[in-house]
């Protein structure tokens, strides 16, 4: 990351015959913060952003060519394989830390199985295609499969929200036309470029078992990262943070051990990251100034404007204060059942549904879709989680809402306005192909102050 050059020739010593002699260049480092900094911002970029095309993105994937060897070396830490081609550039990531978690983000299941089926087709094709041509062998490819076929609005959309996933990626590339016309007319003049090659670089993780032979074992080792030190980088630099509470015995080995010293510190360093570690977890924090937009961390803004944004926060100041401390996952978090979530969201929405800037009434009208959405971000944030209900025999099964210690950073900010309100606030990452969380940017701490009422040492050394 520092550039090392030569100082040229010193005067030579004389030789025993008075000859000057010759002797060895000298070198000297000359150190370069702004090497540093570049690396640091690529890294991050790319971990928001795994993929680089030419013709889009050519200042970035110049970046990454001049600093290719840094960069290969950091992210090797993490079992991420960086592929740098003249017009491409494709950052593959090992399994993520909390995939079910992460899915709900992502696409329909709809959209994947039309984003694989197209790939498929795409394959045998010749470079130079029309939509029509690629999705009438995508359907084909489905019916080989077994898979229904519609023809419906529905499936249209579908399509054609795989079509432009692999367009983002670079797989595809429109030449002619205009993508979205498929919508309305499946033989629309669309001219189609495949690249071919970028086609094996779309699975990240493809695994070395047989899915046909065996596919919970290959659906397993596909999903999760067998290395506890590189499980736990990846959620350091990819996961908004890391709660003790939740980790197995080889992880929270590391995260005592080797997160402040020889590992994780270094790895913070070469992310232009700062660690963040407390009693509760840890959290590679993202500096106020290494970023101008929040969408440069991910698709997950918070807090941020919005119905579903205020209703978390409203929700988090709710438990806060009157969520139960018994039976968490461990110190400093809260629970509130689910009856007791839909109850406070309904007064919620009594009180924010009317007048400028109120909630959308489609949510105001239905507490038990706002809570979808509100756990479908807070669990995404890595702010509360949802376990599976253990009900005994005869009783029915009801989910407790576990928020996390880091909820307690934003619960005074619930009475934010809705939607008219911005502040340069924290954001959580997440990327890409696969649905992923990120750091988060804070400026007071990231945990939450009401923990240090339950663990004494509210800091370990």
């Amino acid at each position: 990351m520092s550039e090392r050059t030569d100082s040229g020739p010193l005067d030579p010593a004389p030789g025993p015959d008075g000859s000057p002699a010759r002797q060895p260049l000298r070198r000297r480092k000359a150190w370069r913060p702004e090497a540093d900094t570049e690396v640091a911002t690529l890294l991050c970029r790319l971990a928001a952003t795994p993929w680089l095309v030419g013709g889009r993105q050519d200042d970035l994937i110049a970046a990454v060519r001049r600093n290719a060897p840094a960069l290969r070396s950091a992210v090797a830490r993490m079992g991420w394989v960086l592929i740098i081609e003249r017009d491409l550039v494709r950052l593959r990531k090992s399994p993520p830390p909390r995939p079910r978690e992460w899915a709900t983000q992502g696409p329909s299941p709809a959209v994947c199985s039309w984003f694989f089926l197209l790939m498929a087709a795409a394959e045998s094709m010749l470079p130079r295609i029309s939509v029509g041509h690629l999705v009438t062998q995508a359907r084909a490819a489905a019916a080989e499969a077994g898979l229904p076929v519609a023809y419906d609005m529905a499936e249209r959309r579908a399509i054609l929200a795989g079509l432009r996933m692999l367009d983002e990626r670079g797989v595809i590339e429109r030449l002619d036309g205009d993508l979205d016309s498929y919508l309305h007319d499946e033989q629309a003049p669309v001219l189609l470029a495949v690249h071919h090659t970028r086609l094996a670089y779309v699975i990240v993780n493809p695994g070395t078992l047989d899915p046909a032979s065996d596919p919970r074992a290959w659906l397993e080792q596909v999903q999760r990262e067998p290395d506890a030190a590189r499980r736990m980088r990846r959620a350091l630099v990819d996961d908004t943070c890391v709660h003790t509470a939740l980790l197995d015995d080889a992880e929270a080995q590391w995260l005592s051990q080797r997160v402040r010293g020889d590992d994780g510190g270094p790895l913070a360093d070469a992310f232009g990251l700062v660690l963040e570690r407390r009693a509760e977890g840890a959290a590679f924090v993202v500096p106020d100034d290494a970023f101008r937009n929040f969408r440069e961390l991910g698709p997950i803004p918070f807090p941020a404007p919005g119905t579903i944004a205020h209703a978390a926060l409203l929700l988090l100041d709710y438990a806060a204060l009157g969520g139960t401390r018994d039976g968490g996952p461990g110190p400093g978090w809260r629970g509130l059942a689910e009856d007791q979530v839909l109850a406070a969201l309904a007064g919620f929405a009594d009180n924010n549904a009317s007048g400028k800037g109120g909630w959308g009434a489609e949510y105001a009208q239905d507490p038990a879709l706002l809570a979808g959405k509100v756990r479908d971000l807070l669990t995404g944030a890595n702010l509360a989680r949802l376990p599976p209900p253990q009900p005994a025999a005869g009783e029915q099964a009801s989910f407790t809402w576990w928020f996390a210690p880091t909820a307690g950073r934003w619960a005074a900010e619930g009475t934010a306005v809705p939607k008219t309100a911005r502040s340069r606030n924290t954001p959580t990452r997440r990327r890409t192909a696969t649905k992923n969380s990120g750091p988060v940017q804070v400026q007071q701490g990231l945990f939450s102050e009401s923990a240090a009422d339950e663990t004494p040492e509210k800091y370990l050394l």
